[in-house]
């Protein structure tokens, strides 16, 4: 949902776990609702007795239902590692830094698309067109590949950074048995 849209399209669930959508005047499904994210439409959905805002709860419905799907996004230890960041003092950190990189996947995606498309459309038909981007698709992860190798390498430089500051912040303070710098022994 991006901020541009009006998010005034409100969905309300009922107890039943029917969804509502007010300005449709009908039911729908979570079908429905993948559809309004494809379309790039913004929503809110609420608890119909509440108001408790339930769009993340929805949202994550939908992408349960994707993943036990035929091809699914996350591999087992994907999702392992992403539970192991709840709790923990970098899951603040972790949020912005899958979001962010999601939104550099599309926007390559878009430009790509914008790109192919201003070339090839007048060119080729929709068959060539499709070729072309399976063709494309191993450059594309090579691509995303050595982007995420220089993410690490910058978030582990970031962490060094992190932890010498604080290192050098406590290191005024009079504590016995401060640990040494691991990069000094």
């Amino acid at each position: 949902m991006s901020p541009k849209q009006n998010p005034d399209r409100l969905i309300k669930k009922y107890p039943n776990r029917r969804l509502y959508d007010t300005q449709t005047s009908a039911y729908i499904t979570l079908v429905d609702v993948k559809q309004l994210v494809l379309g790039d439409e913004a929503f809110r959905v609420v608890d119909a007795k509440s108001g408790e805002d339930l769009t993340r709860s929805i949202l994550l419905q939908i992408i349960l239902e994707e993943e036990s799907g035929g091809m699914p996004m996350f591999s087992a230890t994907a999702l392992s590692q992403i539970i192991r960041f709840y709790g923990h003092a970098m899951q603040g950190v972790m949020g912005s830094f899958l979001e962010k990189n999601i939104q550099v996947l599309m926007d390559i995606q878009d430009r790509m698309a914008d790109q192919s498309q201003s070339v090839y459309s007048k060119q080729f038909g929709p068959e060539v067109w499709a070729q072309l981007m399976n063709v494309q698709t191993p450059a594309l992860q090579n691509m995303m590949n050595s982007y995420v190798e220089q993410s690490k390498n910058l978030f582990v430089q970031m962490q060094d950074q992190v932890q010498d500051q604080t290192r050098n912040m406590f290191s005024t303070f009079p504590f016995t048995g401060t640990p040494e710098d691991p990069k000094k022994k």
